[in-house]
């Protein structure tokens, strides 16, 4: 399943304020919820979802990460550490690898750019089915006129 918002915004860069950009691309993509003007940034950088995808997945992008690793790193449970897993598997933009009986997860090839890429190219794809669906049903529309 392939999960993504997509909001009409402009693009938000604030300096070279790491944090910040990271929130807003997050919030923009549906990761976390949308910001708001009061927004505090530092409780934001604290939280584990926010680590998560900054900490593990774009600053030690090559790294392979176990589930075990990410809990005792991000001082998560179990449930909450998945959710979040589950939140970014769903914009498809972690990879994940199977050694024994443990998986392992990353940032898609090891690339933040590489993998926004790929999400890109699924946006697309489905842009298409939905207009292929659209022509369908105008064309039907058209033909019982």
């Amino acid at each position: 399943m392939f999960k993504i918002s997509v909001v009409s915004v402009p693009t938000r860069i604030v300096s070279d304020d790491l944090d910040r950009n990271i929130a807003y691309f997050l919030s923009d993509i549906g990761y976390i919820p949308r910001l708001r003007p009061d927004t505090d940034f530092q409780t934001i950088s604290k939280a584990a979802y926010f680590r998560l995808f900054k900490e593990c997945f774009v600053i030690n992008s090559s790294r392979y990460w176990s589930a075990e690793e990410l809990m005792a790193y991000l001082q998560v449970s179990r449930t909450t550490l998945y959710r979040h897993l589950n939140k970014l598997k769903g914009l498809d933009i972690l990879e994940e690898i199977q050694e024994g009986k443990t998986k392992k997860y990353r940032i898609r090839f090891g690339d933040l750019l590489r993998a926004w890429n790929w999400v890109e190219v699924n946006l697309k794809m489905a842009i298409e089915n939905y207009r292929h669906t659209v022509e369908i049903i105008s064309e039907i529309v058209s033909e019982k006129k």
